[in-house]
């Protein structure tokens, strides 16, 4: 069974293969680097389960009215800990004290992006801040449905279309599953990110050990991206770091992301978490990281009011919090089919070292067009 006629139809959230009931799917990496379904002809049953919890071009709106607020954790260590305002983690620990599990984007081995489940708060730590990669989901929608079949809480945080896989993969209501949407740039090619990985180990002589894409130790939003690499630390600006160059410039984002139809508040989910961008037009602002917040549902009204206390809030209109990426989906770079085709040809680290260098040359023309624009 051919599973999607075009890359644009799949958004690598691989509930298909979950489904499958005798495993006849798995998730195969392409040539830039991206995980899709792949099924065995000879083992499938033509039972259409995955089809029936694929998330492509099916409607994901939930319920009206919403309510939107601005929000940061009242304790500066949760806050810190976040990339952006730490609504997260106080939402995550609301499911812990039920005895529940929290489902989110960790660091496997290789330092690889999976999601992965957490009982206690420390291991919650592994699922807190941005990770800017795809994170992989097998058997995280089957260990799910175990769990809320034993009446456990579950919290769910991930992509847009992952939580909508996960709704479609459990077929009907859950009064005990939270889900969380980001709001989602875009996903980002795995196997890039690990190019990048080598890359670091070679510079630094000795493995990546960690690695924070928002890292807030100036006390700002996030401006800094740090690693631990060979056994020492390293750290610089976000906008210098290479692989969030390539991130932010657009061309290397999974060809579905760019017709994304979450890109919107019309969100199923019951909330939806991310960067409370442009918060100084509001109110005072410390830029040290702000969560924008939207409940779209009677239980995620009900939480909201169980955690409130914990958090420096306020109410806020649609208008006031939308971002570029609640308006419409990123933009294809220019030139991502040339990026991607060099990708197909060149070592990992050559790739990185010509990026480097057009990234100069593109700075040079902007500063030389601007001198010009002054003479």
């Amino acid at each position: 069974m051919k599973l999607f006629q075009k890359k644009e139809q799949c958004c690598g959230c691989g509930a298909c293969r979950d489904a499958c009931p005798v495993d006849a799917i798995r998730m195969v990496q392409d040539r830039e680097g991206f995980w899709y379904p792949q099924a065995a002809e000879d083992v499938c049953i033509r039972c259409g389960r995955c089809q029936a919890v694929c998330p492509i071009g099916k409607p994901a709106a939930g319920e009206e009215p919403r309510q939107y607020f601005g929000a940061k954790a009242r304790e500066n260590a949760v806050r810190f800990a976040s990339s952006s305002g730490g609504v997260f983690p106080i939402l995550a620990a609301y499911v812990l004290r039920r005895g529940g599990a929290v489902f989110g984007a960790g660091w496997g081995g290789h330092m690889e992006v999976l999601h992965q489940e957490a009982w206690t708060l420390e291991e919650l730590d592994s699922l807190k801040q941005t990770k800017y990669v795809q994170s992989r989901m097998e058997n995280v929608y089957r260990r799910i449905a175990s769990l809320l079949r034993e009446g456990r809480w579950i919290l769910f945080c991930g992509t847009p279309c992952q939580a909508h896989a996960l709704r479609l993969f459990l077929g009907g209501p859950q009064p005990r599953l939270l889900t969380a949407e980001l709001v989602c740039y875009g996903a980002p090619s795995p196997g890039i990110w690990q190019d990048y990985v080598k890359l670091l180990e070679r510079r630094h002589g000795g493995p990546l050990t960690g690695f924070s894409f928002r890292d807030k130790r100036n006390r700002d939003s996030g401006h800094t991206c740090s690693c631990q690499c060979g056994g020492r630390e390293f750290a610089g600006s976000l906008n210098a770091d290479l692989y969030c160059g390539m991130y932010f410039s657009n061309c290397m984002l999974r060809p579905s992301c760019h017709l994304c139809p979450y890109c919107t508040v019309n969100r199923g989910g019951d909330f939806t978490l991310g960067d409370f961008w442009g918060i100084e037009k509001l109110r005072p602002d410390d830029g040290m990281g702000n969560s924008l917040v939207i409940l779209h549902t009677d239980k995620a009204r009900a939480v909201w009011a169980e955690i409130r206390g914990e958090l420096d809030w306020f109410p806020c209109k649609k208008d006031e919090l939308l971002q570029p990426r609640l308006l419409g989906p990123t933009p294809t770079a220019r030139g991502r089919k040339l990026f991607m085709a060099m990708r197909q040809i060149l070592p990992g680290a050559a790739l990185f070292f010509l990026f480097e260098k057009a990234r100069k040359l593109a700075g040079l023309l902007r500063w030389v067009r601007r001198k010009d624009g002054m003479e």
